[in-house]
């Protein structure tokens, strides 16, 4: 893994985990996790740390992990798998807004 696509994982994981974090159920912050996890199995646990994210508003949150999520494409993550991921944050979301 490059360094440029580990950073941009880390992003990934930093900002969900920090909507796990902050989600407003426990259902919600389980759907977040399991992003997290689904990332982690795509780069067979082979991922870098989370980091401590600004305390920002969720939305702003999910926005930058959406984009760090669709930029996983640019270092070689397929396509279907990316689109995957993207599909459970926005279920995750749709939960967490509930």
């Amino acid at each position: 893994m490059l360094l440029a696509h580990a950073v941009t994982l880390a992003e990934a994981r930093s900002y969900v985990a920090a909507l796990a974090d902050r989600a407003s159920s426990e259902d919600a912050s389980a759907e977040y996790e399991r992003v997290l996890l689904q990332l982690d199995w795509i780069h067979g646990d082979y991922v870098p740390g989370i980091t401590e994210v600004p305390g920002e508003h969720r939305d702003v949150l999910f926005a930058i992990a959406e984009q760090a999520i669709e930029d996983l494409v640019g270092h070689g993550i397929d396509v279907l798998q990316v689109e995957l991921v993207l599909d459970m944050l926005d279920a995750a979301r749709a939960l967490d807004a509930s």
